[in-house]
């Protein structure tokens, strides 16, 4: 059993000034393809003059200290040391922790995945930890980590370091924080590690919402209505769209995922090296992967930015993708049904997995479900309203489950 010690440290981010000289340095030596007609064609990927306006920037105008300081301001910062069985005994991990001035309040991990960080909570902190009790509006005790080799927490030094340990991670966190029951959200990766933690610590998790689902088609075996809805195509046409944006993904939008899953070290040089290599392979996510997202280069530069300071490095954050397919009872864990954690979902239309909210209820007793009309992958992000909408629907005490949690 991993032990390591509880102290709970305040934290600012304050990245070397070698380390900005540094990445002037090698922006300034960048080397960019040659331009040819369809160089700006996002079919073939990040535009050329995208990147090259934006490599520009962060080199010459963006400034860092100036997000670094309104990062240090905003978002109340925090680490503590975690030991994961199999692994590190004293695996240092960033969070941010904002409680609720409010009686009442429910604890609440909020959980990013990639190419995400702790910066996906930023917009929604103030609202989740406020709240109008008169009007049925739940508050929480909001906890957004840093993952293991993602943003500030460390870099993972063995082999196996998949979901369930993830899982693991934030479930002692939550522990750590005095908080033995909570509730959960997570998207892309953070959908994975709170089913997970709903599979294995299912006295804690008392709720869990979702804005990112992965779910196997119906089979005539287990769900035989459903299989014949989807042979026959019985369905909206906002959950045809949804197939058709997976089909999407599941084709060329999600090329860059075959490569994580199999070779990240070969990527990951790219990645570590190259800051315009890093820049593109974000920014095309970034780009592809919202409902037209306004994305300002202060914005774009500052979540990479993330990345290139990280303390594991840029290019650790893909191995998650490796580890998670060579356990494939992670997978089992998260796609079958759990009866036992109530579920919340939240369809996007242009997130990259979007079903039919039929399959949806393949997963676990759903309590709460809204298809919206707008958003994308980074909910919390473009649609920052909807995402609070939807938690205080779900976990409010006349509107929801709110009545039957111990908080």
């Amino acid at each position: 059993m991993s032990t390591t010690s509880d102290a709970i440290e305040p934290y600012r981010i304050a990245v070397p000034d070698a380390a900005l000289e540094k990445l002037k340095a090698k922006l300034a030596l960048a080397t960019f393809p040659e331009e040819v007609e369809f160089s700006n064609n996002r079919e073939y990927g990040a535009p050329l003059d995208d990147i090259k306006r934006l490599a520009t920037a962060w080199k010459d105008t963006f400034d860092w200290r100036r997000a670094e300081a309104d990062l240090n301001e905003k978002l109340p910062q925090f680490t503590t040391k975690i030991g994961v069985d199999g692994h590190e005994s004293d695996l240092k991990i960033h969070f941010v922790h904002k409680k609720s001035d409010r009686d009442g309040a429910i604890p609440l991990l909020f959980c990013h995945g990639w190419p995400g960080s702790f910066l996906e909570v930023a917009k929604i902190l103030p609202l989740l930890t406020s709240g109008d009790a008169k009007a049925d509006e739940p508050s929480f005790h909001v906890v957004a980590p840093s993952l293991p080799n993602f943003g500030f927490s460390a870099r993972t030094s063995k082999p196996g370091f998949a979901v369930r340990q993830h899982a693991e991670v934030c479930h002692k966190l939550m522990l750590r924080l005095g908080y033995d029951k909570y509730v959960t959200q997570g998207g892309d990766w953070g959908y994975m590690i709170t089913r997970n933690m709903g599979k294995h610590y299912p006295e804690h998790v008392l709720a869990s919402h979702i804005n990112f689902l992965m779910t196997r088609p119906p089979s005539p075996l287990s769900s035989p209505l459903l299989c014949l809805q989807y042979l026959l195509g019985w369905y909206t046409a906002a959950e045809k769209a949804g197939l058709e944006r997976t089909r999407w993904y599941r084709g060329p939008g999600g090329g860059y995922s075959q490569i994580q899953m199999t070779k990240p070290h070969t990527l990951g040089y790219s990645l570590a090296d190259s800051p315009v290599g890093l820049l593109a392979w974000i920014y095309e996510k970034l780009r592809d992967w919202t409902d037209d997202y306004p994305w300002t280069d202060d914005e774009v530069l500052t979540w990479v930015s993330v990345y290139a300071f990280s303390e594991a490095g840029p290019d650790a954050s893909v191995r998650i993708y490796y580890e998670a397919t060579q356990k494939t009872e992670d997978f089992r864990a998260v796609m079958g049904y759990n009866a036992k954690v109530p579920l919340g979902i939240a369809y996007f239309p242009r997130d990259l997995i979007v079903v039919p909210s039929s399959w949806g209820r393949t997963l676990g007793r759903v309590v709460y479900e809204k298809r919206h009309e707008k958003g994308g992958h980074f909910a919390s992000i473009e649609t920052p309203e909807l995402l609070i909408a939807d938690l205080r629907m779900m976990l409010g005490k006349k509107s929801g489950i709110g009545a039957k949690l111990p908080f």
